[in-house]
Order: structure tokens, then sequence, then C-alpha cells
């Protein structure tokens, strides 16, 4: 990389930390984050990091270790949502230096370069660290895995045995057993591929096994003193529940089939990942196929790759993903690392004329389409202001700029200018489109109201599971009530009570008494509809939520 290129590099790279870190701060806009914030957060209030409560209730649903690293950053710095996804930005931080360190591994400077710009200008990857669930940590992890377990292949060290260990039993104490697919399937046609797979069984992989194992062992033993101690509780609706067994088969198993107690209401489809990609990895997509179609060519005509553990380990996982009956779309990020070495090297090198078009065509598409779609939202999204928009619009024309002079060849300066039109487009979302949105929250205006001094002592209850900004945003621990109970539960005098529409409704159908402490304003969806955009016709998709008393 000569020192145009690398200065070039460095620019989008730094916007592309600023752009992250300008959604630190944002209101939460979706109920998952809120919910697993508020698991954290219970850490604090009950004094133990071992069993996790929402609405002071036992939660068995995902491993321990993103609620792990909220806790200690909470303990750190205070309860706030910066706080919550402070970690999660780190981790993908790491997860970008694993990218880098891989691709130099096998590759060469300029495409760890290029693959770590394409990992920090993917479009969910961005979102994904605003929208903080569990994917930031398990991007990290499984990259920092593959990378030292590759290491490890190559030559026995106890350092990469550690780490390599250290990283998966961590990825399994994120996500659970199934991240194996990405991790060992890479190792797996890493050695099918150079037909070696009889060093799946040496001693230093079946160390790494066992060492992986006894890793795991604070999860397995963290879910044994919470259920399998106490048959009595009762969990997803019936008594000797196992969390061992949940951890390790039902909760893997049971969202593959979709037929276990969290389950989604479509069936699957095997195309979803295929379209969801388009957008969700964003502007890279259909370049990536057309990578992924040369790598598969490659291999096929016996040409020698230089590795296979990102094909192997991303294509098992996306497989699987695709055969599974419980889709989401986040669940792709885990693999942008391996998708991201994957692509690198055809962003940048010579190719065949029919083919250099394709790669112009499928980048041009996004970086046509990207803005104009966010200039269209602005126009109708009407804010009290559009200054960030246009220094938005300033900041993209002089890095476009720069790059048109300095950029060393075609191809160079047309990925520099899709990864920053991606920026773009998330710095937008993050100062302005998140923000608006989450003025609409009217869980966090109804918390807010509860956390009055004059209302310190008021004990408070939700009267459903799902409103868990609610509980987040409040400054105390918030217990939970079942709708059908709120007449004869009993409950301490001056109660207040958390209650979206359809729960009045029900009280108001059933002629149980309540009376109104407060009414606030609330968008009840996560997907941003039409109307919400357009000012005057944002009251069709409001409703209310209410504070309420008995």
């Amino acid at each position: 990389m000569n020192n145009n290129t690398r200065r070039l590099y460095l620019l989008v790279f730094v916007l592309a930390v600023a752009v992250n870190l300008m959604g630190i701060t944002v209101n939460f806009f979706t109920d998952d984050p809120g919910l697993y914030a508020s698991i954290a957060k219970n850490m604090i209030y009950k004094k133990d990091v071992l069993q996790l409560y929402t609405y002071n209730q036992d939660w068995l649903d995902k491993p321990h270790f993103p609620f792990w690293m909220a806790y200690l950053s909470f303990k750190a710095f205070g309860i706030s949502v910066w706080a919550y996804r402070l970690p999660a930005l780190l981790f993908f931080m790491l997860g970008a230096l694993y990218t880098y360190l891989f691709a130099k591994k096998y590759y060469d400077k300029e495409i760890a370069a290029t693959a770590v710009l394409i990992l920090m200008t993917a479009q969910y990857a961005l979102m994904g660290n605003v929208d903080v669930r569990a994917e930031p940590y398990l991007l990290a992890l499984i990259i920092g895995s593959i990378y030292h377990i590759a290491a490890l292949q190559q030559r026995f060290s106890f350092k990469h045995l550690l780490l390599a260990a250290l990283l998966t039993a961590c990825a399994i104490m994120t996500k659970g057993i199934f991240v194996i697919v990405a991790i060992y399937g890479a190792l797996l046609g890493q050695l099918i591929f150079n037909k070696r797979p009889a060093q799946l069984f040496s001693v230093r992989f079946i160390a790494l096994y066992l060492l992986t194992f006894i890793l795991v062992l604070p999860e397995l033993y963290a879910l044994y003193i919470q259920f399998d101690m106490h048959p009595e509780k009762l969990v997803f609706g019936r008594h000797n529940v196992s969390g061992i067994k949940w951890f390790l088969w039902d909760s893997q198993f049971g969202r593959f089939a979709n037929n276990g107690p969290i389950s989604q209401k479509s069936s699957g489809d095997v195309f979803f990942y295929l379209h969801t990609l388009l957008w969700a990895f964003a502007p890279w997509c259909l370049l990536f196929y057309f990578a992924l179609y040369k790598r598969i060519k490659n291999i096929i005509s016996k040409e020698k790759q230089r590795e296979y553990y990102t094909l192997s380990g991303g294509i098992l996982l996306l497989l699987l993903f695709s055969l599974s009956r419980f889709q989401l779309p986040f669940y792709t990020n885990a693999v942008f690392p391996l998708f991201a070495i994957i692509l690198a090297p055809y962003c940048l090198m010579p190719l065949s004329k029919i083919e250099t078009r394709i790669r112009a065509i499928s980048l041009w598409l996004y970086i046509i389409t990207m803005p104009l779609l966010i200039t269209v939202l602005n126009f109708f999204l009407l804010t009290k202001t559009h200054v960030p928009f246009y220094e938005d619009c300033g900041v993209v024309a002089i890095c476009i700029l720069l790059i048109a002079i300095f950029g060393k060849y075609r191809a160079q300066r047309v990925f520099l200018i899709a990864c920053t039109i991606t920026l773009f487009v998330n710095f937008y979302l993050n100062t302005i489109l998140y923000r608006e949105v989450a003025l609409y929250n009217g869980q966090i205006e109804a918390a807010r109201y509860a956390n009055k001094p004059e209302l310190n002592n008021c004990a408070v209850y939700s009267l459903k599971t799902q409103n868990n900004n609610f509980q987040f945003y409040c400054n105390r621990p918030v217990n939970y009530i079942p709708l059908e109970q709120f007449g004869s539960a009993a409950t301490p005098p001056n109660a207040l009570f958390y209650a979206n529409q359809a729960s009045v409704d029900y009280l108001m159908q059933n002629h149980i008494p309540f009376r109104f402490e407060e009414t606030f304003f609330n968008y009840p969806q996560e997907r941003i509809l039409p109307e919400f955009i357009t000012a005057r016709t944002r009251n069709r998709v409001l409703d209310r939520v209410y504070l309420i008393k008995k």
C-alpha cells in the first residue's frame, strides 16, 4: 500500500469508528436490547451473576456471556444505554482486529485492510452495534477462534491452544453449541481440502476440545444451580426443566425445528438469507455472491487456494441458518468477517473485462440507491432540524473528492466510495432516524415518569413481559403480574402498573377497576412503517401506553 492508499484507508476506518460511536447513546427502540440490558441490570440488583432474571422471574433462553460483559460495564460505568453497548462495540473492534490478522496471515496487508473496511461498513454490522443483541460478541469470538485454531493447526503453541479454547468457549456461552458449526466446520474444511482430516484427532486438537469443555463449565454450573437443582420451578409452563439439557439440546434443536417454547410464526424459507443479505450485507452482497461463485469454481477446477477456513466455516453456518425454521436477519452478522475475507481480494484484483463490469455494476447499484433512499427519507421525515443531514452530505462529498483525487486505480476508488456511502447512510440513521423513532417510545417516557422523586417509594409492576424498555429505564426493580391477576393480586398501596393499550382494553372490557396515573404516546412497531416517516400520517400508527393504579 502506498502512502495515499494508506491515508485513504485510515480516513474511512476513522469515519467508520466515529459512525459506530454516534449510535452508542441512542435510546432503545426495539425490545431485545431492553430485555438483555435489564437482565444484566438485575444481576447488580440481586448481586448474583450466575442466575438470570427478568421481572424477578427465572429466565431461560440465552447463555450468560453477553450478560456478564454488560454487567461488568454497568459495574464500571453505571447503568446506561451507552454502558450496555460499550462492550459489544469493543468486541466488534476485536472482530475487526482478528479479521485483519487472519487476512494478513493468508493474503497480504492491503487485502487485510480491505476486509476490515468491508466488515466495518456492512449494513447490518453497523445496525447491530446500535440494536445490540449477542451478535457483536459472536462476530469477534468466531473469527478469533478460527484465527487461533488455524495457527494451532500449523504449529503447536500453548498460547494459541489457550486462546482458541477460551474464545470458542465464550462463543458457546454466547449463543450455544451450534457455533461450533462455523468454528470446527472451518477447521474440518481446511483439513479435508488439504487431505489431512485425521488431524482432527491429533493430540493438540483433542487437548483443544477438552480445554474448551472445561472453560464452558461455568455456564453449565450456572444453569445447574438455577434450574436443575430446582425441579419445582415453573419454566415454559412446566416443572422439572433442566437448564443444562435446554442449553445443550432444546434451545439449539428446538429453534432449528421451530417447535420449542420460543418459536416463530413462519415455518422458515430456505432462501431467506440469500435475499436478506441483499440489504444486511449491503453494499457488498452482490459482489460477495460473485466472489463466492469464483471461489467455488476455482475449487472445482482444483486450483490451490490460500486457505479454506473462511469458505468452509461461513458457508456451513449459512446453510445451517437457511435450513433452520427459526430465522432472523441478524444471525448473519456472526459470519460477516468470514464473508469479508472471501470478498476482499475480488474488490481490488484485476479481472476480465466482463467481470470488471460485473464488479462495477454490483457496487454502483448500492452507491446510487442507498443515498437516494436516505434523501427521500429525510424529505418526508420532516425533523426539527436538517443540519446533521447537510453535515453528512458535506463530509461524504469531501471524502469522495479525496478518493477521486488520491485513489490509486478505478477499482480501489469505487470500493472506497462504496464504503463512504454506507457510512453516510448510517450516520443519518444513528444521528436522526433512530433518535426520532426513540422519541415515540412510550415505555421510556413512562419509566421516566415513574422515576420522579415523589414516586420513588411506589412499587412498580408490568402487566406484560414484553415491556422491557420500561423495565430497563425504570430506576428500580420492576415486578410482573399477569394481566388476568391484576384485580386479585395483593400489591402494595400506590403501586404503579405499566399497561399497553391492549391491556387497558382488557381491563375495561372485564370491568376490572383501575385509574389512570398518566398516558403516553407510543410507536408500537419495531419496523419503521411509511406512515410513521411522514409527519402528517404519523398519528395513524401511534397508540398509547399507560401508568395505572388500582
